[in-house]
């Protein structure tokens, strides 16, 4: 067996511990796993063509990003921090939790692009969950807005990830059940499905605590810093 392939798995990891380009980091390591499996670089080339065309649609982004950054051109994030500062029900730990909900029960029907960081994590939760943070501590340094920042993407990551796996036609339910296939255990993707829905509802409930206990470190915070978080942060 040839072992020389792997090397693009070093590659990888290698790129990014150093934290290179992404893009780059994977291109080259599929370069370095084809030419050490002695393909030759016009069958590289024809390769990475072959699935530039067949995933048109990973090129979404390049119509995502320039929308996003037209609408926060328009001041799309300013309008978000007053409706939420105008809300005064609404909570760090009421809005994450909500949106977390939200985005967990869209994932468990497939619909996992609805949300994500570049559509709505960076121009909307990120600046809604920092005003309705300064509701309870008023202002927020830096620091604490870029924890806020981080949280609610936490929130995006955790809804998607543990929601997806409730999702019948999600690939990793039919990888799994194709694993099983191959070991002569017949089950059907709603089975699976179906036992990843307690661990979607642990992660709910795990991640809406933590939620609750960060909002409350928040507030038992130090007297605010002279500088102010930037809203563009």
């Amino acid at each position: 067996m040839n072992y020389w392939p792997l090397l693009g798995i070093a590659v990888v990891v290698a790129g990014f511990v150093l934290r290179f380009n992404p893009v780059i980091v994977v291109v080259s390591a599929g370069l370095v796993s084809g030419l050490a499996a002695g393909k030759s670089v016009p069958d590289l080339l024809a390769l990475l063509g072959e699935s530039f065309v067949s995933n048109r649609a990973l090129l979404m982004f390049a119509l995502t990003l320039p929308t996003i950054g037209l609408l926060e051109r328009a001041g799309l994030r300013e309008h978000a921090l007053r409706w939420i500062a105008r809300l005064r029900g609404l909570t760090l730990s009421r809005l994450l939790a909500g949106y977390l909900a939200v985005r967990q029960g869209l994932s468990m029907v497939g619909l996992i692009d609805i949300a994500g960081h570049a559509q709505t994590v960076r121009p909307l939760l990120a600046p809604m969950a920092e005003s309705a943070a300064e509701k309870t501590r008023p202002p927020l340094r830096r620091e604490e807005a870029q924890r806020v920042h981080a949280m609610a993407a936490a929130t995006d990551n955790i809804g998607r990830f543990f929601g997806e796996d409730v999702f019948l036609a999600f690939g990793a339910v039919l990888l799994i059940q194709g694993f099983y296939a191959q070991h002569g255990i017949a089950l059907e993707p709603l089975q699976i499905a179906l036992w990843a829905l307690p661990t979607a509802i642990a992660a709910f409930v795990i991640h809406a605590v933590r939620i609750v206990l960060f909002q409350r470190r928040l507030d038992r915070g130090g007297a605010p810093g002279t500088e102010r978080a930037d809203a563009v942060d």
